[in-house]
């Protein structure tokens, strides 16, 4: 019979799992405390959890929450980063993390409901913020009507300018 403190436990995990938009499992071994606590701050000012939780108790509240391809990153030293917010905040201070010191190790993460291998984590914080992409997005759309109403901008200009050399060859 599971301990009721560990089944409050499950349901506190599974209801950030189901709030969370990515969650990163990552391979804490080998940081000291300075190094986790450090990670833990930078994380939290973005309004990031990251937590190290029993294997046992993240496979049930993975599970409860249909996360079974999860399910088998649960192994060994196991910490969770959970967000709500733009993916590429914590994919860029783990990397930035990784890149410095070789550890936190994420085995893998998951965003919108798909999971992606560890691979995949340099890919995604090499991307530039949600924001900045929008704003691409929104240049991309608008340069072509630029251009378009500059032409028409030209031609009727043109139009006027010819319209106005006749009416003075007129006079």
């Amino acid at each position: 019979m599971a301990r009721p403190e560990k089944m409050q436990r499950v349901e506190e995990i599974t209801a950030k799992f189901k709030s969370a938009r990515n969650v990163f499992v990552a391979d804490y071994s080998g940081l000291n405390v300075v190094d986790i606590t450090d990670l833990r701050k930078q994380l939290r000012d973005k309004g990031i959890s990251f937590r190290v939780e029993k294997n046992t108790l993240l496979r049930r509240a993975a599970a409860d929450v249909g996360w079974s391809d999860l399910l088998a990153e649960f192994k060994g030293p196991t910490a969770v980063a959970v967000s709500a917010e733009d993916p590429g905040v914590p994919a860029k201070i783990l990397q930035e993390f990784y890149g410095r010191l070789e550890k936190p190790k994420v085995r893998a993460f998951r965003i919108d409901n798909r999971l992606y291998a560890a691979g995949d984590l340099k890919l995604l914080a090499q991307l530039p913020p949600r924001e900045i992409l929008l704003s691409q997005v929104v240049a991309a759309v608008e340069s072509p009507l630029t251009s378009l109403v500059g032409t028409l901008d030209g031609i009727i200009r043109e139009f006027i300018s010819t319209i106005e050399a006749i009416a003075k060859e007129k006079q």
